[in-house]
């Protein structure tokens, strides 16, 4: 397993050992020593699995409070992942980063507490699963604008648009959105 840095430190992706032969692959998507040294990371106590179309643009989604850290997998397809800093302490406050996840890369994403997530499919369809260090808490969840010229996230869309939640088009720019500390 390789763990690489990014721009925002705390977000990491992971790349498994892949053994690859004639009859398939295999592969360890996740071990907890592998988090051992990566704070808030591990303790998972939630497994979510989602399905979505090509143009489908999810989030950017947080929780303000029961906050989650998030490890992110791509078991079918390709998608462009963004993690957008929310902690109004931190020297990348209101930045993001992204990165494209698929099957064939088979990379993953850590997602600490403390950010907002979201995800563009490129591909037919894409089927993600991802781990969470906290439950789902539906009154505490927020969305921040996927869109925020501010934020200026550069989104890959296939289209001119992007296939929307209501929730997710009624986001909030980074301005009037509730922050951590």
């Amino acid at each position: 397993m390789k763990k690489q840095i990014t721009a925002i430190p705390e977000v990491i992706i992971i790349e498994p050992d892949v053994h690859d032969d004639h009859r398939g692959f295999f592969m360890e998507t996740w071990r907890c020593e592998w988090f051992a040294d990566i704070d808030g990371a591990g303790d998972f106590v939630q497994d979510n699995h989602s399905k979505s179309v090509q143009g489908t643009l999810r989030g950017l989604h947080y929780q303000i409070r029961h906050t989650q850290g998030k490890y992110i997998r791509v078991v079918k397809g390709k998608i462009f992942d963004v993690v957008v800093d929310l902690r109004k302490s931190s020297s990348t406050f209101g930045k993001w980063v992204g990165e494209v996840l698929s099957d064939e890369n088979r990379k993953c994403l850590w997602v600490p507490s403390g950010f907002a997530h979201g995800f563009y499919v490129m591909s037919e369809e894409a089927e993600i699963t991802y781990k969470c260090t906290d439950y789902y808490a539906a009154d505490y969840e927020r969305t921040l604008l996927w869109n925020d010229p501010q934020v200026g996230i550069t989104w890959p869309l296939v289209k001119d648009n992007a296939i929307l939640s209501d929730r997710d088009r009624a986001g909030n720019p980074l301005s009037d959105c509730e922050t951590f500390a």
